[in-house]
C-alpha cells in the first residue's frame, strides 16, 4: 500500500450481493426516491462534469479527503472492487479540484463505475477521454494536496446526505440517490408498483390527459 500510515484510517466494505445491485441498475432515479419516500438524492448541485457521461450504478466506497487534499482519494484506489462507485467527500470544499483525469483513469483501470464528490474536478477534456461517469459541485483547475489526514470505508457526509460504503449509489441526468444498504430489499419490493404506475401516467398523458386524477 502506498505510504499513508497513520494519516489514512481504513474500514473494510460489506458490499451487498450483486443481485440486488443489477435489481436498481437501470431504474430512473425518480423512482427510486419514490421508492425511498421522497428522498434519498444529493444535493441538486452535484451533476455530471461530462454531460454525456452521465449514469451508473454502483456499490459505494467512501472516502474522506477533506477540503484541499486527495490522499485518502488515492488511498481509496487501493480497496476498489469490480463495480465500485467512488464517493469522496471534501467538506464542500470548492477551492481546488480533488482530482482530475489522472486518478479518475487509475479507479477506472481498478474497476470503478462512476465517481462523486461533493467538490470540484478539473482536466474535463482528459475526463472525457477517460470515459469515467463523474458527478462533481463544479470544475476548477486548481490542485489539492497530498497530505491527508483522511478516511476510506468510513461514513461521510456528501453535502449534507449521509452515505456508508455498502450503499448503492445511482445517478443518470437527474441527479445522484443513494439506496442505503439495509433498504435494498424494501426499495426493490416497491419498485414494480412504481413502475407500473408511472407507465399508465405516462399512456394517459400521451391519450390527452389535461389535469392529474386524485383519489
Amino acid at each position: 500500500m502506498i505510504e499513508e500510515a497513520p494519516r489514512i484510517q481504513r474500514q473494510g466494505v460489506m458490499r451487498p450481493a450483486a443481485a440486488l445491485v443489477a435489481a436498481l441498475r437501470g431504474t430512473p432515479t425518480g423512482f427510486l426516491v419514490d421508492a425511498l419516500g421522497g428522498t434519498g438524492a444529493l444535493d441538486y448541485r452535484i451533476k455530471p462534469a461530462i454531460a454525456d457521461q452521465a449514469g451508473f450504478c454502483g456499490v459505494a466506497l467512501t472516502c474522506d479527503a477533506g477540503p484541499a487534499d486527495n490522499l485518502a482519494l488515492i488511498a481509496a484506489l487501493e480497496s476498489i472492487e469490480p463495480g465500485d462507485v467512488i464517493v469522496c467527500a471534501t467538506g464542500r470544499y470548492t477551492g481546488c479540484a480533488v482530482t482530475g483525469d489522472l486518478v479518475l483513469g487509475m479507479a477506472r483501470n481498478c474497476g470503478a463505475v462512476g465517481f462523486v464528490t461533493d467538490g470540484c474536478v478539473r482536466d474535463l477534456p482528459g475526463i472525457r477521454a477517460v470515459g469515467l461517469p463523474c458527478y462533481c459541485i463544479g470544475v476548477t483547475p486548481n490542485s489539492p494536496a497530498r497530505s491527508g489526514p483522511g478516511t476510506v470505508g468510513f461514513p461521510v457526509t456528501l453535502a449534507g446526505h449521509p452515505v456508508a460504503s455498502g450503499d448503492v449509489v445511482i445517478a443518470d441526468l437527474d441527479g445522484v440517490v443513494v439506496v442505503p444498504r439495509l433498504k435494498l430489499d424494501e426499495v426493490i419490493a416497491r419498485l414494480p408498483a412504481i413502475r407500473t404506475a408511472e407507465a399508465a401516467m405516462d399512456q394517459a398523458v400521451r391519450d390527452g390527459l389535461r389535469l392529474p386524477k386524485f383519489k
